[in-house]
């Protein structure tokens, strides 16, 4: 395990769940004298797996998301992970200090002030008297709770309590890091504190992050685990994980109503495809290129309705096909209906490597005001005007989908992950996701 911070083997836990109390007894007594009178035992409980069978290794500098339902199993595998819960079978190897941020308040206390909680719960990651008080300041300055530090932690809010929780964990100079979904109370300042720390341990810590947010998931992760009532559904990358989970979690939502068929990537037949546009962009003095990716883009469709075609074309002077960024262009999404759409919905969404949503549009504000429907056999198009943003250097894609239905419900009858690919070489986007054309920077001299 010299790479491994992580490895989990045939792991399983199972719950013993008694219909009532008295049943408890009687397989603490029963089983025992039924034995000893040569009779098989009887069992009076039902056994509930939590978790079944998992293995999976994290190696060290490595993020890794687990996404799942209420009650697939997350929580009990982080906890098994942490050593605060023994596995029915199998095993969990870590390696280095483990520090955890689970269900809200967990390790507190109530009774007990915010200084206490600080030094139980540091003193149980491993740090010394003397390193907590060290570090104590820090402690609290991270936390930003004031006075409430001297008062118990059962008169604090939920976000104080998880400011202190993360304050603590910040500064135990962990190996490992599991962080459930508790950052989801805290305020938006100190989450991006939060973050701040978290992108730090990334370079040189492995960490395990759960979350409901599969964009979250793809911006932090490398990887990505997805439980389904207690076994594994999907290992791989977080993009590859996090779409299934989506299509899952849809088809789950729609029932029998529409059933959503995976569609496959097709393999590209020029694998150096993006190399040779990025050399024609700067051979040619542009800084954005558009390819269709429709033949290769993966996703679901129930055969309602499918996406036909997928366009960015400029509506101010310039050559067709390359952008730079601040002209004005018109994205064109084209559907064709298979069945009968009562309130048809064409939509884009503009992501970055790392799946953050970045911008995006679709018509349901239009067909609220006019209802459109459409018959089986008809083409229609979701036409989209915008002034283009400035984007950094690398490389975006563009999801687009058609549904049926309102804001309050609908159905995602296809559903196409990159349908088109951006490539973006540019030396004016030098700060942050979006770039902005600035009309003035200078340093000017106030006091001479």
């Amino acid at each position: 395990m010299t790479d491994i911070a992580i490895k989990v083997q045939q792991l399983s836990k199972c719950y013993q769940i008694y219909d009532n109390p008295r049943d408890r007894l009687k397989q603490f007594l029963l089983p025992r004298l039924q034995r000893l009178a040569g009779q098989a035992p009887k069992q009076y409980f039902r056994e509930f797996w939590a978790l079944k069978d998992l293995s999976f290794e994290v190696k060290k500098g490595e993020t890794v998301g687990i996404i799942g339902r209420n009650g697939s199993g997350k929580s009990t595998l982080l906890q098994m992970i942490c050593g605060t819960l023994s596995p029915t079978s199998g095993s969990v190897q870590t390696k280095g200090r483990v520090a955890a941020l689970l269900e809200l308040g967990s390790g507190f206390n109530p009774e007990f002030t915010g200084r206490e909680n600080v030094y139980m719960n540091a003193s149980v990651l491993g740090l010394s008297h003397q390193e907590i008080d060290a570090r104590f300041a820090d402690i609290v300055a991270f936390a930003d709770i004031g006075d409430f530090i001297e008062q118990p932690v059962k008169t604090y809010s939920s976000g104080m309590m998880v400011r202190l929780a993360f304050a603590v964990i910040a500064h135990v100079d962990a190996d490992i890091l599991v962080v459930d979904e508790a950052l989801a109370v805290g305020d938006a300042v100190f989450i991006q504190k939060c973050m701040r720390f978290i992108r730090r341990f990334q370079e040189n810590g492995s960490l395990i992050f759960v979350s409901h947010d599969t964009a979250s998931v793809q911006n932090l992760c490398e990887s990505g685990i997805w439980l389904n009532n207690g076994r594994m559904e999907a290992i791989g990358t977080a993009k590859s994980v996090s779409e299934a989970y989506l299509q899952y979690t849809l088809q789950e939502i729609y029932g029998e109503e529409s059933v959503l068929t995976s569609i496959e990537p097709r393999v590209m037949d020029d694998a150096t495809a993006s190399d040779k546009e990025t050399s024609q962009i700067i051979d040619y003095g542009a800084v954005a290129t558009v390819r269709n990716n429709i033949d290769a883009a993966s996703g679901w469709k129930t055969g309602h309705a499918v996406i036909v075609s997928v366009s960015l074309t400029r509506l101010s002077p310039g050559q067709e096909g390359f952008f730079e960024g601040g002209e004005r262009v018109r994205m064109t999404v084209r559907a064709k209906a298979h069945k009968p759409l009562q309130n048809p919905i064409l939509g884009f969404l503009v992501r970055d490597r790392l799946g953050q949503d970045l911008f995006g549009e679709n018509t349901l504000a239009f067909t609220h005001l006019k209802p459109t429907p459409i018959s089986a056999g008809m083409s229609f198009d979701g036409i989209f005007d915008f002034t283009l943003p400035m984007l950094p250097n690398g490389q975006y894609v563009v999801m687009v989908s058609v549904a049926d239905g309102d804001i309050h419900e609908q159905i995602q009858h296809h559903w196409m992950h990159d349908a088109l690919i951006i490539t973006v070489s540019s030396s004016k986007v030098r700060y942050g996701l979006i770039g902005l054309p600035f009309e003035r920077v200078e340093l000017t001299v106030i006091n001479k």
